[in-house]
């Protein structure tokens, strides 16, 4: 008798079909397990667009009717972040691509590589989520109120947690794909980038909701940089030769400073961080190991005799932030050596003559553009005599070579390129050093 399997259920199509399975059967059910996967992944964003319907056009148009409560005005923004855009995108243009991929499926990987800028608006939405939490429940009886209204079968809680479950989702369904494209026997290539990215988008996103629950921090963290760990260590502090006992604390390795931070609420779903101290890198030193222990190291600020003993849960996660912090510090050598002899710091990394002097403290190079290629600098007369611009509107980097700036200060325009991004130079400030990268044009005054 013939076992017949279920051609709606791609888990059967990795079972053992026995030794004299010819390699073509094996190819075509690996072909049926790529469609299924690409079924679902468009099924399941139609349910997801419907979800972040209900959010746009049930609560928040409820809510413009309704009229909001006084003590709550200005909170309504905070309680839904960007999630308008995020409903406007995938409606009206992600599902729509998404839908074409179920007759090429060669098209799913490079959506989703060409798309990873646009999809780092979850992150925006992820640093905002904490307080919309907060928000949520102090107000938890009106949203009741509406959502009974709207006649909706989950709370408000449920769907805002929709956006954060489905750039998850991704990363699994394209795990899937790549698997049954390698079963295939088809080029890789393109899929293992697409899973690498949406790997690293839910990793932020993350990041971006601890940042969002630190709490007591009087600087702007959009300002320090790219977030390079988090962790949570047992920390000693000592100053002056008195050594505290061990506190738990989570700590947030930046670019430009390291925060020390301690756990509030701990063993709640939504956990929070109460700001202790800090060491700004440019003043950051470093003791890779303490009396032989693989797991601690000491951080300090130069000039200060304050120290922090760190140990680490494993000896892996305290060489992952011993290495990162001696690249950074390793880096930031490396600038000033540049800022300091330029000449000879061109000459020692490629063998570039160098015929005239960086200007003062600006950094020594400009990064390469978004497609690659490094901007063409202006000639001398008009770089030097380049005036400064006012920033018009708040923007947040999400790329490595950004940088976020801030409505009302002033940047210097070194570059432009023709998908609308300006490379600007940012005077250093009492909040944050001098910086160099690429914003969009539409946020400066150029006019």
């Amino acid at each position: 008798m013939q076992i017949i399997k279920d051609p709606n259920n791609p888990e059967a199509l990795d079972s053992d079909q026995g030794s004299n399975e010819s390699d073509t059967e094996q190819r075509n059910k690996a072909l049926r397990g790529r469609m299924f996967v690409v079924n679902e992944m468009v099924q399941s964003e139609k349910d997801y667009v419907k979800d972040l319907g209900v959010i746009v056009e049930g609560f928040m148009s409820r809510l413009e009717v309704r009229g909001i409560p006084e003590d709550m005005r200005g909170k309504d923004k905070i309680v839904f972040g960007n999630i308008q855009q995020i409903y406007d995108w995938h409606r009206d243009f992600f599902l729509v691509e998404l839908d074409r991929c179920v007759q090429n499926h060669d098209l799913l990987a490079d959506l989703f590589i060409r798309h990873e800028r646009r999809l780092h608006m979850y992150v925006v939405y992820c640093q905002n989520k904490p307080r919309s939490e907060f928000i949520v429940i102090e107000y938890e009886n009106f949203f009741e109120e509406i959502q009974h209204e709207i006649s909706c079968r989950m709370s408000i809680s449920d769907y805002l947690i929709k956006p954060i479950q489905r750039i998850t989702k991704y990363q699994l369904l394209l795990k899937d794909f790549l698997k049954y494209t390698s079963k295939a026997g088809l080029d890789c290539e393109e899929i293992e980038k697409a899973v690498e990215l949406m790997s690293m988008v839910p990793k932020r996103c993350n990041d971006m909701m601890n940042l969002g629950r630190l709490q007591g921090y009087e600087g702007k963290l959009t300002s320090q940089g790219k977030l390079l760990q988090q962790e949570t260590f047992c920390v000693w502090e000592q100053d002056g030769g008195v050594l505290s006992r061990s506190k738990e604390r989570r700590v947030f390795l930046f670019e430009q400073i390291i925060i020390f931070s301690e756990l509030l609420r701990k063993g709640s779903n939504n956990p929070g961080y109460q700001f202790k101290n800090s060491i700004k890198v440019s003043y950051l030193a470093m003791q890779d190991s303490v009396d032989g222990d693989p797991c601690k190291f000491v951080l300090w600020s130069r000039g200060s005799a304050e120290r922090f003993t760190l140990q680490a849960f494993s000896s892996s996660i305290k060489m992952t932030w011993v290495e990162t912090i001696a690249a950074l510090l390793d880096a930031q050598n490396n600038f000033l050596s540049a800022l300091q002899s330029p000449i000879e710091y061109q000459r020692k990394e490629g063998g570039i003559s160098v015929t005239r002097p960086l200007s003062s403290g600006r950094p020594p190079s400009a990064p390469p553009t978004p497609n690659g290629h490094a901007p063409q600098p202006p000639p001398d007369s008009e770089q030097d005599d380049q005036e400064l611009v006012l920033v018009l509107q708040d923007f947040v980097a999400v790329r490595e070579d950004e940088i976020s700036v801030f409505r009302g200060e002033k940047v210097q325009i070194l570059a432009s390129n023709q998908q609308g991004q300006s490379l600007v130079y940012r005077p250093a400030n009492s909040d944050s050093p001098a910086a160099e990268g690429w914003v969009p044009r539409s946020v400066l005054n150029t006019h």
